[in-house]
């Protein structure tokens, strides 16, 4: 039988959290190149307009079909936020990012096997009460979130900006960008939904 949130059917239209860590829970980050490196993946496959590699050619553009909201890359895992409009799209981007950075990834460190454990998990949001919280239970992901370099949470604080990313998505339910960090800053109201989430995140 299948684990779940790894076979599953895709929706247009819909929003998934996804998840990966590494194999064996080994760290699939292990300083800052690698974290830039896979950020830039998200660059090269969602930028404004399609990226060439160095002889010229298209990288493949996914930037039409999906977008990503939020993401948080931890040592040994990472979390995104991502809206689809084609039902083959999180396939198509996770594949070519993971892919790209474990090729990347064993090159570097002299290494053979899967980077990665097994597939990526997708869990569809269909509760509408979670798609603003998701974004609140990636941000909290490090301990100390405020200042935690490899996460979107500096995007949705406009502290930084970035063709790729869309916070403005997510910050478009918010009166403004400080009211935003309110929400996140929430602990008693992140407390009372975590228990819930994880359950809709676990479908």
């Amino acid at each position: 039988m299948p684990a779940k949130n790894l076979e599953k059917t895709y929706i247009e239209d819909g929003h998934y959290h996804i998840y990966s860590r590494g194999v064996n829970k080994e760290k699939i980050y292990r300083d800052d190149r690698d974290y830039k490196m896979f950020l830039s993946l998200f660059k090269r496959y969602l930028d404004k307009e399609p990226i060439s590699d160095s002889k010229g050619r298209e990288y493949p553009w996914y930037r039409e079909d999906i977008e990503l909201l939020a993401y948080c890359l931890m040592p040994n895992h990472f979390h995104a936020f991502v809206y689809q409009h084609q039902a083959d799209a999180i396939t198509q981007l996770f594949k070519s990012v993971l892919t790209a950075y474990s090729m990347y990834f064993n090159k570097r460190y002299d290494r053979q096997g899967p980077v990665f454990q097994s597939r990526f998990k997708a869990s569809l949001i269909q509760d509408d009460s979670y798609y603003l919280h998701i974004s609140r239970y990636i941000h909290r992901n490090p301990r100390d979130y405020r200042n935690y370099t490899y996460s979107s949470y500096k995007y949705y604080l406009q502290e930084k900006s970035a063709s790729w990313l869309r916070p403005e998505l997510v910050l478009s339910n918010f009166a403004s960008k400080d009211e935003y960090e309110e929400f996140v800053d929430d602990y008693q109201d992140y407390k009372e939904t975590l228990k819930d989430l994880q359950q809709e995140l676990a479908k």
